[in-house]
């Protein structure tokens, strides 16, 4: 019976993994299609970014199809020898598309602008390219385009990367401690991968919301109040995923790890997420406005509001992780050397 409900709950998560990344998989597809027949993308033919989430689709896709083998062989082992492997796979495949397409875009019958995925994709972070060449933007200050669109660097993908290392292990963390709960009876960490699938669930809403509408920026530093709280719920948001994560395997034990840790990881994740930004913005971040709180303190960019959701996110994750504490049988003392990882 338990081999039964594990195989049908392998093949139901295999089948909703490849459905779910159709999209991004037929991206893939046809911009290899493009790059075959004429050695380039045209950027009105270009499918909005293939990167991050062609190379994200194919390593849940390979984390998901090795998991049986993994959890049967490796035991508790197996998230992280599945998660290594899906990284590894992530890399391989992000890297190959950011230096093998090339991406051209028009701005008048005779001037013409290529650039390789990964240049192309530092300006689709600035906002989206579709009025380009037609004036729309021709208003900003130098200083704003010094900024918004300086000369490239390579750093400005650690938020990418981050974003996709984030949404690979927390959506692994829910395949495989499913799985492993079928295969071995516990169901100690139950809540806390309900919460994951919940929060990662909805932090890939966010992250696909952002990549169609770059949340509805203009092109300036500073951004509308709608964009202001859209962005701030997805720093917020992007936190306490990593944070219910790490919380999924310390409930149960000493305070100081079950609630003090996560809370910690939510809040510096979302401070690299800042720095991320920086890296993005030559040194900046998007300004939320004018005035008390909005203001960027002395010595550091950050305002009162960017601090505020930073510790929000550890505030919450605190919160849940005090939630998914209660009434959770508590881990034997000998237990508490294990590492996260292991788990």
């Amino acid at each position: 019976m338990k081999n039964k409900l594990f195989r049908n709950y392998y093949l139901l998560s295999l089948l909703g993994v490849l459905l779910a990344s159709f999209y991004p998989i037929w991206m893939g597809i046809s911009v290899a299609v493009d790059m075959a027949h004429y050695g380039t993308v045209y950027a009105e033919n270009y499918p909005k970014y293939i990167i991050p989430y062609t190379p994200i689709a194919l390593a849940v896709i390979v984390g998901v199809a090795i998991l049986p083998l993994l959890v049967r062989r490796m035991k508790k082992f197996s998230l992280l020898t599945g998660s290594a492997v899906s990284v590894a796979v992530f890399f391989g495949a992000e890297l190959f598309l950011e230096r093998a397409v090339i991406v051209t875009k028009t701005f008048t019958e005779t001037i013409w602008v290529d650039a390789k995925l990964e240049s192309w994709q530092m300006y689709m972070c600035w906002s989206p390219p579709e009025g380009w060449g037609t004036g729309s933007y021709q208003e900003l200050t130098k200083t704003e385009v010094g900024i918004l669109m300086g000369e490239y660097s390579p750093t400005f993908k650690i938020h990418f990367y981050i974003i996709s290392l984030v949404l690979i292990i927390s959506l692994l963390n829910c395949f495989y401690g499913f799985a492993q709960m079928i295969q071995g009876g516990n169901r100690q960490r139950l809540k806390p991968l309900v919460m994951q699938s919940v929060a990662s669930v909805a932090f890939l809403g966010m992250c696909l919301w952002a990549c169609f509408t770059a949340f509805y920026r203009t092109g300036s530093i500073q951004v509308s109040p709608l964009s202001a709280l859209l962005m701030c719920s997805f720093f917020i948001l992007f936190g306490v995923t990593v944070g219910i994560y790490v919380a999924s395997f310390t409930v149960g034990k000493r305070r100081l790890f079950s609630v003090v840790v996560p809370a910690l990881s939510a809040s510096v994740t979302t401070l690299v997420m800042y720095i991320g930004e920086m890296c993005l913005l030559s040194g900046h971040v998007y300004s939320f406005g004018e005035g008390f709180g909005l203001d960027s303190l002395p010595v550091i960019v950050l305002a009162p509001v960017d601090i505020l959701v930073i510790l929000a996110s550890g505030v919450l994750t605190t919160l849940i992780a005090v939630k998914l504490g209660k009434g959770a049988p508590a881990v034997p003392a000998a237990e508490n050397s294990v590492s996260p990882a292991e788990t």
